[in-house]
């Protein structure tokens, strides 16, 4: 996973965990893409400044990943979601295929229905 990608799943995750002045401008660089620049003028201080603040909160969401593993988790179920919807569609298929059981399409029809529910929450 990218980077930029990276840390702005961590920040969904961990955000509240952040200080104000970090949230705001991790916010600000990850999810609005505005520059170190930009984002120092806006917020009155030095674009090191916004680079410091922006780096102690990377490596506080880091930690916080490696010590609670919750996007880790997040990704791992999405992936066994992805997983479970993509053998229903080649059991349906293969239903269709060989001798169609409406038995069988309706359990398949179950499984990908709870499957994108429980995704989606």
């Amino acid at each position: 996973m990218a980077k930029n990608m990276e840390i702005s799943l961590l920040f969904d995750f961990y955000g509240d965990m952040l200080t104000e002045k970090q949230r705001d401008v991790v916010e600000l660089y990850y999810n609005d893409d505005l520059s170190l620049a930009e984002i120092a003028e806006n917020a009155g201080i030095t674009r090191q400044g916004v680079r410091d603040s922006i780096k102690r909160a990377e490596a506080q969401l880091l930690e916080m990943e490696d010590r609670l593993g919750l996007a880790r988790r997040f990704r791992s179920v999405r992936e066994g979601f992805e997983a479970i919807q993509a053998a229903a569609r080649e059991i349906q298929e293969l239903n269709a295929r060989f001798g169609y059981s409406r038995e069988i399409e309706q359990r398949v029809q179950t499984i990908l229905d709870l499957s994108r529910q429980l995704s989606e929450e």
